[in-house]
């Protein structure tokens, strides 16, 4: 790998009817695809707030246009990583303009610490899955509205009869359609949108066999469309974030992919190795007027994000449907359960595999102590036979853990590996965290025991827990890991 550093501390590109140019010339040794990682804040920005949401830079290769960056993470310079293409040997020149027509209009100047421009020859092992990177044309109604931004996109290589193939999948802030924003807190445990986008079968000689993209309707075609080297074209073409292969927008987006191996963690893991993920969404739901401290399940609103507990676990799910549960002290002190679902069947998780969930707690609830999980059988779709009876084998229980006063994980306060079965319309099956404890195994919790709190409109902002004294591991029904995160005052 080949890589040119240029530092430079300038506030620049101001403000005005007049922005300025800034350009950086480079040179590349070899056919190589290029990457560069802008190190940037604008003063005053501020995604939550309307007005100052961001700064828009226009990027341009050799006086062609090449795609757009906002500055979505504030005043604070941090760093935005992006594909360039494919690059000939020789001299090469990269020109930033400020873009007035698509920058909130109380942004402030911007400054840029640093410019890191890097080169991947084909010889270098990450040289194919950059070749093959999307490049995302914004949604038309996007552009101008600072909303459902593209944060970040992954691949994962998924081996296949005939070779291998690469998956693209991109973090979107937010979906203006689609699923509700409490339902996607309920079942995904995010507001953000993950969707994959796009995917690359390849051979043993790195021909691509054939290609595929997500589409309206999560249909998943062959792609047709246009390249730029071996980029797709995509366009961002409904509210909830599917592509099509053609569109009018010209902005574009080319976040560049990570490689991320999701072998027995969710999806959501790719936001939590980038917690700054977790304060976009959530000043976006802010600004978008989605966040409402009495707001009740199937408003389609959330109270703060910060009262939520997300819950990771992985379940082999079939024909059924699960639900979680967190205990905790209420103001008085007295033990309650809060359940995910919130009494609404379509707040279940139905899906196999590795998955999220949060569920708010009201205020003034105390440090959560134990999660329980319970299985329900999933009722006949009209028109459809009569499905098998369903199962669910819970195996694991990842990670359980609140945001901090900046909207971004704390430290995680429980995991469990192990194996049990959940009946169907059956018992709570349930996991304490506290060590000590005088569980020694999963713990069957019947039906209608114990207070259970489905949801409750709160007026007040939540508390955060003081940490326990001590962090221990336990054997619990399999392996156990408990751990004490940070005491935050919101």
């Amino acid at each position: 790998m080949i890589a040119a550093f240029f530092g430079v501390l300038i506030a620049w590109l101001s403000a005005g009817p007049s922005p300025r140019t800034w350009a950086k010339p480079f040179v590349v040794t070899s056919p190589s695809e290029v990457l560069a990682t802008l190190r940037a804040g604008c003063a005053r920005c501020d995604w939550g707030q309307p007005g100052r949401e961001a700064v828009a830079l226009r990027l341009s290769v050799d006086g062609r246009y090449s795609q757009h960056i906002l500055l979505a993470r504030g005043e604070a310079p941090a760093d935005y990583r992006v594909t360039l293409g494919a690059l000939t040997a020789g001299r090469h020149r990269l020109t930033v303009d400020r873009d007035p027509a698509h920058s909130a209009k109380g942004a402030g100047p911007v400054t840029i610490d640093a410019l890191d421009v890097t080169m991947l020859a084909r010889s270098d092992e990450a040289f194919l899955a950059q070749s093959m990177a999307p490049i995302l044309h914004a949604r038309p109604n996007t552009v101008g509205r600072f909303t459902d931004l593209p944060l970040l996109m992954w691949y994962e290589i998924v081996p296949t009869a005939r070779g291998r193939q690469y998956r693209y999948s991109v973090i979107f802030s937010n979906e203006d359609g689609g699923t509700a924003t409490d339902r996607l807190m309920a079942t995904w445990g995010r507001t953000t949108d993950i969707e994959f986008v796009y995917g690359a079968e390849i051979d043993a000689s790195e021909k691509i066999l054939a290609e595929e993209f997500q589409g309206p309707g999560h249909e998943v075609p062959a792609f047709n469309g246009r390249h730029e080297g071996r980029h797709p074209l995509l366009w961002v073409s409904t509210d909830n974030n599917m592509v099509s292969q053609s569109g009018r927008t010209r902005i574009r987006y080319a976040p560049a992919p990570e490689r991320f191996d999701l072998t027995g963690v969710s999806r959501e893991m790719v936001m939590d190795r980038h917690p700054w993920s977790y304060t976009t969404a959530a000043v976006e739901m802010q600004r978008e007027g989605k966040i409402d401290d009495r707001a009740e399940a199937g408003s389609g609103k959330i109270p703060d994000p910060r009262r939520y507990v997300h819950v990771e676990a992985c379940a082999e799910v079939e024909n059924a449907a699960v639900a979680f549960s967190v205990r905790a002290p209420d103001a008085s002190g007295a033990a309650r359960w809060y359940d995910s679902d919130r009494g609404v069947s379509e707040f279940r998780i139905v899906r196999s595999g590795c998955f999220r969930g949060a569920v708010p707690l009201p205020a003034f609830a105390g440090r959560p102590d134990a999660v329980r999980f319970r299985a329900y059988a999933r009722p006949p779709q009209r028109g459809a036979p009569p499905a098998p009876a369903g199962t669910v084998r819970l195996t694991r229980v990842n990670t359980v853990f609140m945001l901090d006063d900046r909207f971004q994980p704390q430290p995680s306060m429980f995991s469990w590996t192990g194996s049990t079965t959940l009946t169907l319309d059956g018992d709570w099956r349930e996991l304490p965290f506290a060590p000590g404890s005088r569980y020694s195994a999963l713990r069957r919790t019947p039906r209608g025991s114990a207070r259970t709190t489905r949801d409750q409109p709160q007026r007040h902002r939540a508390l955060f827990f003081r940490p326990h004294k001590n962090s221990v591991s336990q054997r619990l029904c399999g392996k156990t890991s408990v751990s004490s995160g940070p005491s935050v005052s919101m």
